[in-house]
């Protein structure tokens, strides 16, 4: 059982680790930002129906904006499931 969790260890780390490394340090980008650039290489006059009604103020703030999103997200879901298994096992 030991070894075994050390090998489940060993590639989450690698899962983790290989993107970063193939990457060579360049910056992540998203979607958005490559749909901005193919739209406006498309459509230079190009104007956005509408904007943004609050910007962070930095890259690091929208960045935990977005793990606290997938956070709260992931502990509803482990919620929601873990009701569904408690209701299963105390069902006669």
């Amino acid at each position: 059982m030991r070894t075994k969790n050390i090998i489940l260890i060993i590639i989450v780390i690698l899962l983790a680790v290989t993107p970063l490394w193939m990457k060579g340090g360049a910056e992540f980008g998203g979607a958005d930002g490559q749909a901005e650039v193919a739209i406006t290489q498309m459509q230079p006059d190009y104007k956005p129906w509408f904007s943004s009604i609050w910007e962070p103020p930095s890259g690091e703030i929208e960045s935990l904006l977005f793990a606290l999103q997938a956070a709260i997200g992931a502990g509803f879901l482990g919620y929601f499931l873990g009701c569904l298994r408690a209701r299963k096992e105390t069902t006669p």
